[in-house]
């Protein structure tokens, strides 16, 4: 009798464990959208100083005056640390660890 009680025990978690549902999922009636592309994601990844200056946004050399493919900006100051852009932002590098 004990035995059959436990056997019923068991398989009674069992029908409960599966009716749980995996918390990491997303909802019912989610839909996947892909995010639009948009001039937040710009960065600046380096400045390089001298006797012509260039910034490194996303990845690309680009010089004061040039477009910014795809964002229909414009570069419009280079400085030591930081790139003003058409659109009025700023742009701005980390500090360097090295630097003092």
């Amino acid at each position: 009798m004990a035995y059959a009680s436990c056997l019923m025990m068991l398989l009674m978690s069992v029908a409960n464990a599966q009716a749980l549902r995996d918390p990491t999922l997303p909802g019912q009636g989610f839909i996947a959208v892909q995010a639009k592309a948009d001039n937040q994601s710009l960065v600046l990844n380096s400045i390089v100083n001298g006797q012509n200056t260039y910034a490194v946004i996303n990845n690309i050399i680009l010089a004061a005056g040039d477009a910014i493919s795809g964002s229909g900006l414009r570069v419009s100051k280079i400085s030591k640390d930081y790139v003003i852009l058409s659109d009025g932002r700023k742009l701005q590098l980390f500090q360097s660890i090295t630097e003092r």
